[in-house]
């Protein structure tokens, strides 16, 4: 596996363990078992002291046991789709009693803040942005049940969505709106994407939500001089009342809880025959090698 994410877990005397896996697609699926698992699960991890920056850390859990606080983000996963991120926290609650979870939209950076690490140390901070493409209706990238994506209305009527595999278009500041005059119009999006940008150029007001996490998500008012910043953090809802243009369908909460329940107990499989794979392949330790 090669999508890396850190796991921190914070001891009762505030001393951390950092560990690496390379699973980290899924990893908000490996919380809903509680926090034994999750802890029987650091042997088999890397312990080598390296902190994945911004843009190399795809997802991260941290573990405090003393205040009993479970922090995590992610790229991809269930938790960063908006027909199942609710049912996710809510099976994620459900399985961590008396914890206190909370989603990190700053990512890595927020994992060192919480134990007292400078988060610049993970910044991964590049002269130009990678611009997200926009996408025209009807694109192959739109297409299934949870497309992701990044919806944009502007008050003056418009709408477009960018791809969501690049930097977060609300990190571009006004030179966004020049971009938005050549790019391709959609009448509404009804789409499951996963974050989106209110615009409203006459009154010099932003609002922006996410469900995965974003670089700098709190340093974006500094990107917008002169305007007024508003972030929704992942409620999308304040976008459907902002702008009915975005309307996603509607979903049911019983087949989201189902449908993560499933891809829960694909990916304990998975891992199981990984484990066992990894097994076959280790020496024994009663053979010896030939003298």
């Amino acid at each position: 596996m090669g999508d890396r994410a850190n796991v921190i877990v914070v001891h009762e005397n505030g001393t951390h363990e950092l560990y690496r896996t390379g699973w980290a697609v899924g990893i908000d699926l490996d919380l809903l078992e509680g926090p034994a698992p999750v802890l029987a699960m650091l042997p088999e991890l890397r312990q080598d002291g390296w902190w994945l920056d911004d843009s190399t850390a795809q997802g991260g859990i941290l573990l405090d046991l003393g205040r009993k606080v479970l922090l995590l983000f992610a790229w991809e996963g269930p938790s960063t789709e908006l027909r199942h991120r609710a049912a996710t926290f809510e099976l994620i609650r459900a399985a961590w009693q008396g914890w206190e979870v909370r989603w990190l939209y700053d990512g890595p950076a927020e994992l060192r803040a919480h134990v007292g690490l400078d988060p610049e140390h993970v910044r991964c901070r590049e002269a130009n942005l990678d611009l997200a493409p926009f996408l025209a209706p009807g694109d192959a990238d739109l297409a299934g049940p949870d497309p992701g994506g990044v919806v944009i209305t502007v008050g003056t009527g418009h709408c477009h969505i960018a791809s969501d595999a690049f930097d977060h278009p609300v990190r571009q500041g006004p030179a966004l709106l020049h971009r938005l005059a050549a790019a391709p119009r959609h009448q509404s999006c009804h789409l499951h994407v996963n974050s989106g940008i209110h615009l409203d150029p006459e009154r010099r007001h932003v609002g922006w939500w996410s469900l995965f996490s974003t670089p700098g998500a709190y340093q974006v008012p500094e990107m917008w001089p002169g305007w007024t910043v508003e972030f929704w953090q992942d409620d999308w809802e304040r976008h459907v009342e902002a702008d009915a243009r975005f309307a996603p369908a509607a979903f049911g909460a019983e087949d989201s809880r189902a449908a993560v329940l499933a891809e829960a107990t694909e990916r304990r499989a998975v891992r199981a025959r990984h484990r066992a794979r990894i097994a076959r392949l280790r020496p024994s330790p009663h053979s010896s090698s030939a003298s």
